[in-house]
């Protein structure tokens, strides 16, 4: 009677459950990572945005002020400084890039949660329906970290039975 070769387990067929459970992971792997990296880019821009009305606000704001002290004819030239000024100011304010930045960088690292959850859970041979929730949870709080809300670094509260 002949033996089966013995080699590596063979992966989940897709039209099995834990194929399934698994397809379903990795695309989550998949797509924290892209979230990842698109939080990221944000924040490197919105801190380039936060740089970039918020410095010359505060130079334009010197300048004007010097220039309409200096002389009788500099005060034309020093308003429209001080408008220029207060238009990069007003803009910093209304666009609100630092708090676009901060959210962003909050997002980036839940994003990292969740690809690391989902990463752990694809090292195991096999999947149960638990561990696609986990993954889902962390992938919840990911997208609530948009909105400002600060998630536990050890993930959601454990649910009970698990």
């Amino acid at each position: 009677m002949a033996t089966p070769a013995a080699g590596p387990p063979m992966p989940p067929s897709w039209n099995e459950p834990s194929g399934r459970l698994r397809a379903e992971v990795e695309r989550l792997c998949e797509e924290a990572l892209r979230q990842k990296d698109l939080a990221h880019r944000r924040a490197d821009f919105w801190a380039k945005v936060d740089i970039a009305l918020g410095f010359p606000a505060a130079l334009l704001a010197g300048v004007s002020g010097a220039a309409g002290l200096a002389s009788v004819d500099a005060r034309i030239p020093a308003a429209l400084v001080a408008l220029t000024a207060a238009g990069c100011a007003a803009g910093a304010g209304f666009l609100r890039a630092d708090n676009r930045r901060v959210a962003n960088k909050r997002a980036r690292q839940a994003w990292a949660s969740v690809e690391a959850k989902a990463r752990m859970k694809l090292a195991k041979e096999r999947l149960d329906p638990e561990d696609l929730g986990e993954v889902l949870e962390r992938r919840h709080i990911a997208l609530a970290a948009y909105e400002g809300e600060d998630f536990p670094p050890e993930g959601p509260p454990a649910v009970p039975g698990r």
